[in-house]
């Protein structure tokens, strides 16, 4: 599914269209522009009788004074593997980060911090992908951190898969 094409959800305004995401999150930079906007895009995964369950969450932190997040589900057939898996979240958070960058830049947002979270550590069943997918995402330009340091996947997007 292409991320722009996407329906988002906010916990406060409900169901919203890519393009109305983008809306809140300029809105919610020109409202405060000597503010610090950090902006992470995270996914984690469920699987279940045949299918994986992705939940896609973008975070803009406004640093020290909180923050909004909206989250996407996609639902897919399950993947073969862990790895198959994995590499899955880690495409559709870095299809969500070039959509969301693409689009900031044609509304004159050129200088934004975006980080991309992995649902991956060195201390679990998927320490053998760490370096692989985070040096893939490093290529791609984006800064990326994997857990304990990845709440926007481990935490915002597991939330609601």
């Amino acid at each position: 599914m292409d991320g722009k094409n996407a329906v988002y959800h906010s916990p406060t305004l409900g169901r919203l269209s890519f393009s109305e995401v983008v809306d809140e999150i300029v809105a919610m930079m020109v409202a405060a522009p000597d503010d610090l906007f950090s902006i992470v895009v995270g996914t984690d995964s469920q699987t279940y009788y045949g299918e994986a369950e992705y939940v896609t969450a973008i975070v803009v932190h406004r640093v020290g004074r909180g923050g909004r997040y909206f989250w996407r589900r996609t639902v897919e057939r399950k993947p073969k593997s862990l790895r198959d898996r994995i590499w899955r979240e880690a495409w559709l958070s870095y299809e969500a980060a070039q959509a969301l960058i693409e689009s900031l830049k044609g509304r004159g947002i050129f200088d934004c911090r975006l980080e991309i979270h992995v649902d991956i550590g060195r201390g679990g069943r998927t320490r053998e992908l760490v370096e692989e997918v985070v040096s893939a995402i490093r290529g791609s330009g984006f800064f990326v951190r994997t857990k304990p340091e990845a709440y926007a996947a481990s935490v915002v997007a597991d939330k609601h898969t």
